[in-house]
């Protein structure tokens, strides 16, 4: 019977490891850009996942226009926001690029 729980333990200790190096941090990065994409809002600076830097110019439930550059306007999925660069009210540079 104990040659059965020696094989057993390793087995469980590999998925306890695995679960606090690579599920855990997995899990906080994808709740931490959740709440960053709930609380977009207009006149923040953003990064889309494309690489476009912009503005917020105006966001609903599932789309943000985001103002270029150059003034024009392009339409986005809320999921395409990357990082929230500056804050509307100024509050400084948050980055999830861990």
């Amino acid at each position: 019977m104990s040659g059965g729980i020696g094989t057993i333990i390793p087995l469980i200790l590999m998925f306890v490891l695995f679960y606090f190096l690579l599920i855990r941090p997995q899990q906080k990065r994808q709740k931490a850009v959740a709440t960053m994409q709930s609380e977009l809002k207009k006149g923040d600076k953003i990064v889309t996942i494309g690489g476009l830097h912009g503005f917020i110019d105006s966001i609903d439930d599932n789309k943000a226009v985001i103002k270029c550059g150059d003034g024009s306007r392009l339409t986005f999925d809320r999921n395409a926001i990357r990082e929230v660069t500056e804050s509307a009210a100024g509050e400084g540079s948050v980055s999830l690029n861990k």
